[in-house]
């Protein structure tokens, strides 16, 4: 049985100039066994100038991760030029494209989200989330940046909140980073 950060949520949130993304703590092995409640699936990158956020196979998320970060470094730190050569070196390389992990990564202009089906997209209104309890906090940052006047980092922490509260393989133990 392999180790699974698909019991991950991840939330991304761009507001006022900010943008955030946050991440739970937990790593699941199949659907009953909490392995670990304090993983940091939220991290940066590129002299701190990005943040990337990675849900799926513990891994194949930490080799996607690499991957990007060297996207990030052979294109001097362009997001979106790092993104989709990844997403193509994803989708064609015979080993890349078995892996089985999705990735959030922003900087201070743009917020993404890289699948291993080769897809980056650009989400509208700058939120986005991926993994299990990503639905619950797509749905509540959608809703708390229509409805208050709460900052990026309050909206992401809250929407992560009701994630937890919701989805049994997300946790309250937040990594947040900001950009």
């Amino acid at each position: 049985m392999s180790v699974h950060l698909d019991g991950t949520t991840i939330v991304a949130v761009k507001r006022d100039g900010k943008t955030v993304i946050a991440g739970d703590g937990q790593v699941t092995m199949g659907q009953s066994i909490v392995l670990k409640n304090n993983a940091v699936k939220v991290r940066r990158m590129y002299n701190d100038k990005v943040v990337v956020g990675f849900a799926g196979s513990v891994a194949d998320a930490f080799t996607l991760s690499s991957r990007f970060e060297e996207m990030l470094q052979k294109f001097s730190g362009n997001l979106l030029r790092a993104a989709v050569e990844l997403a193509q070196s994803w989708r064609g390389d015979r080993y890349l494209r078995n892996l089985e992990a999705m990735m959030i990564v922003a900087d201070h202009e743009k917020v993404l989200i890289i699948s291993g089906d080769g897809n980056v997209i650009e989400p509208e209104a700058g939120i986005c989330a991926i993994g299990s309890g990503g639905n619950y906090a797509l749905a509540a940052a959608k809703s708390l940046a229509k409805h208050t006047k709460m900052s990026a980092r309050e909206i992401a922490v809250e929407a992560m909140k009701i994630a937890d509260s919701i989805c049994i393989f997300t946790n309250a133990n937040l990594t947040v980073e900001e950009v």
